[in-house]
C-alpha cells in the first residue's frame, strides 16, 4: 500500500523536556542525548523503509528539525490537545510511531504497511501494555478518545474498542520501549 504515510511523533532533544522518566537515572543532559540517539535511529529506519514519511513535531521549531535532518524531510506541527487528539488528527491511511522503540526496523514498518492492504487497523504491542505502532486506513477517533495514555491499559483497551466494532486488527510482534532506567539496561548501545 504505497499510499500509506508513516508519521513519526517527535520532539526536539532539549534537556529537561524529553525522556523525563529517565532524568533521575541519566540527568537532563543524559536523557536528552539518549532521546537524540533514539530519534536519529527512528528517522534512519523510516528513511530506509521506503515509505513516505513525515516528522510530526511538538516542542520545537520546524526549522530546528530541518537543521537536524535536512530539508528533504517533511516536518509538520502536531495539533493541539492530548496524545489521542494529536494521533486522531493524522490523515489515514497512516502508520504512527514514536521514537521510544529501539527495535523498530524496516521489516516491522514494511509489515505494518502491508497489513493495511487487507486490514483496517494494525497494532504493534509494546511490552509495557501500550503500543509502539498504530496504523489505520480510515478515521477512527474512538481509538483515541478518553484513553489513559502511558499506562498498561492502552493496548487491551484498544483491542476492546476494536472488538466492540467487530474490527479485527493485524498484530505485529511485541517489542520493548525505553521509558525507564530498567528498560535502558537491555539497550546499552543507546546509553
Amino acid at each position: 500500500m504505497s499510499s500509506v504515510r508513516l508519521s513519526v511523533f517527535a520532539r526536539l532533544p532539549i534537556p529537561g523536556k524529553v525522556k523525563t522518566r529517565l532524568i533521575p537515572a541519566l540527568g537532563e543532559e543524559g536523557a536528552a542525548r539518549l532521546y537524540a540517539r533514539m530519534l536519529a535511529h527512528t528517522v534512519d529506519v523510516a528513511q530506509q523503509s521506503g515509505l513516505d514519511f513525515e516528522l510530526r513535531v511538538t516542542g520545537g521549531e520546524v526549522a530546528a528539525f530541518h537543521d537536524l535532518f535536512g530539508h528533504d524531510i517533511r516536518v509538520v506541527e502536531q495539533c493541539e490537545g492530548d496524545l489521542g487528539a494529536r494521533m486522531a488528527a493524522v490523515e489515514p491511511p497512516c502508520l504512527i510511531i514514536g521514537t521510544d522503540c529501539p527495535a523498530m526496523s524496516v521489516p516491522v514498518l514494511q509489515a505494518a504497511a502491508g497489513a493495511l492492504e487487507d486490514r483496517r487497523v494494525v497494532l504493534g504491542p509494546a511490552n509495557d501494555g501500550g503500543y509502539y505502532l498504530i496504523g489505520f486506513r480510515e478515521e477512527m477517533p474512538f481509538l483515541f478518545d478518553d484513553m489513559e495514555w502511558s499506562t498498561a491499559k492502552v493496548f487491551p483497551e484498544t483491542l476492546a474498542r476494536l472488538a466492540a466494532r467487530q474490527i479485527g486488527p493485524a498484530i505485529l510482534p511485541e517489542l520493548a520501549d525505553i521509558d525507564t532506567a530498567e528498560d535502558l539496561a537491555a539497550w546499552p548501545e543507546f546509553e
